[in-house]
């Protein structure tokens, strides 16, 4: 059985499943054009990409935060759990004291809206400074492709119903002993949280990888939805190639329980722990 929850550091750690995002192959690219991809998909031999979509709930000395929001219910019935794995774990909303967003797109976000009110009533919102100001600034809409521009409207309700609930930050301390790494490419500013502990850091990189055990073995894999996909693959092979170093735990918003990455070839694996 997957794990679902660990404790790194001051916090307990459990994974709040919102739900599985299906979509076709085409969805698919690769950084070496489409030969490589069609390889790398004819290999891995599956008829069609199915994502889990998770957030994370962290119980700590100052309260509850949240790592990501998850769809909310705009995204059907497949997706929007994220509320009754709360409840499950014995989270209200207005519990909530903290959510810290990896990126605004609405499988991340979308969550923090019930309709036109916000469905935390009291809970800061953290957001990578970079993904905040560039998706925060309407004259940068004409610099992303239409089916890109999902986050301008997020990041507008945002400013709307939480106001002066909003802390945009750069990389470096976001919360005690959280860090924001930047990861960008899947979005202008997409991040990811690195948990520290004594004995082992936990770095939850939001979308680093989509289909985790495939972009992994193959990190030039990307998906139609990055934004800068050049550099999405770089930060992908850069961040898997650190924690395999620093020998991280990791997970993230589409991957399965908790993981180690192990150089394997021109790749890597992620190792179920």
């Amino acid at each position: 059985m997957v794990q679902q929850s660990r404790r790194i550091g001051a916090y307990e750690l459990s994974i709040l499943h919102d739900g599985v995002f299906e979509a076709p192959l085409d969805v698919l690219i690769h950084a070496d054009g489409e030969a490589a991809r069609d390889e790398a998909v004819a290999h891995w031999g599956k008829p069609k990409v199915s994502i889990v979509v998770n957030c994370f709930a962290l119980k700590g000395p100052d309260g509850i935060t949240l790592i990501d929001a998850g769809t909310g219910p705009s995204w059907g019935e497949a997706m929007g759990h994220a509320p009754a794995a709360m409840a499950a774990a014995g989270i209200a909303p207005e519990d909530v004291a903290h959510i810290l967003i990896t990126h605004l797109h609405g499988d991340h976000a979308l969550g923090l809206f019930d309709g036109d009110k916000p469905f935390f009533p009291s809970a800061e919102i953290i957001v990578p400074e970079a993904d905040f100001g560039f998706y925060g600034d309407e004259a940068n809409r004409v610099r992303v492709p239409e089916n890109k521009r999902g986050a301008f409207a997020i990041t507008a309700t945002l400013k709307k119903l939480y106001a002066d609930r909003i802390r945009s930050v750069p990389a470096g301390a976001a919360r005690p002993g959280i860090s924001l790494i930047s990861l960008p490419g899947h979005t202008h500013g997409h991040s990811g949280y690195l948990i520290e502990g004594a004995d082992e850091s936990l770095l939850l990189w939001g979308d680093a990888l989509h289909l985790s055990d495939l972009q992994a073995s193959d990190p030039g894999i990307g998906f139609v939805y990055d934004f800068d996909a050049a550099t999405a693959f770089a930060s992908r092979r850069g961040i898997l190639e650190r924690a395999a170093h620093e020998n991280w735990l990791v997970s993230g918003g589409h991957v399965e329980g908790f993981r180690r990455v192990v150089k394997k070839g021109a790749g890597y694996e992620l190792v179920a722990v």
